[in-house]
């Protein structure tokens, strides 16, 4: 009795299938990356010469490989818990130290000279260390931005009563895709009003390298 030869497979048709479901495979796998922080820098601005900033202007943060804040202004230096930082920031920037030219009208701080002139003057300034924690790295952010809204909060609800919200309210209004185009127009011009006049000037630095 003859034995029956097992069925072939088509080798090439099995090939084909392979390559097919590689590209598939190829075009439709997507890669997670890591994208960091979100944040929006503002335009670059064309400078025919250095500014020169007084150090009495300057607030600068500076955090070590021990997640410890030194903070340098007025020329002293002091170590800063995390939890005082903001406090300290409006300090500084809602100072109003400046004369003349200077002088800051909507300031209500102590006025002290050896501090900021006027909003628009102030920087804040952070460095870090690359062995920084990256939690404390983000807190320190924060409350840097914080600080500055508090102030924006201030002079929006001063400006515009009428509109029964802080700044920050305002500005997420804005953002919000939901909000009619002639709604975002008026509070664009509040916005940028308050923008205006508290300039968030906000540096970082290069982290430096630890030893």
């Amino acid at each position: 009795m003859a034995k029956r030869s097992a069925p072939e497979v088509n080798a090439g048709s099995m090939a084909d299938i392979a390559f097919l479901l590689l590209i598939f495979f190829l075009v439709t796998t997507t890669i997670e990356t890591d994208s960091g922080l979100s944040r929006k820098l503002p335009p670059m601005e064309e400078q025919e010469e250095d500014v020169i900033i007084k150090e009495k202007n300057i607030f600068q943060i500076n955090v070590n490989r021990n997640n410890e804040l030194l903070l340098k202004t007025g020329g002293e230096e002091k170590l800063l818990n995390i939890e005082d930082l903001r406090a300290e920031a409006v300090k500084f920037l809602d100072n109003g130290g400046g004369t003349g030219e200077d002088a800051c009208k909507r300031c209500k701080g102590s006025k002290n000279p050896k501090s900021s002139d006027n909003f628009q003057k102030a920087v804040v300034s952070l460095q870090s260390d690359r062995a920084t924690k990256y939690d404390t790295y983000i807190a320190v952010q924060n409350e840097v931005i914080a600080a500055y809204n508090q102030l924006r909060n201030r002079e929006f609800k001063r400006d515009f009563p009428g509109e029964d919200m802080s700044f920050v309210e305002a500005e997420k209004l804005y953002n919000d895709p939901r909000t009619s185009s002639s709604e975002k127009d008026k509070l664009k011009e509040k916005l940028e009003k308050i923008k205006l006049l508290i300039p968030q000037k906000f540096s970082e630095a290069e982290p430096k390298k630890s030893n």
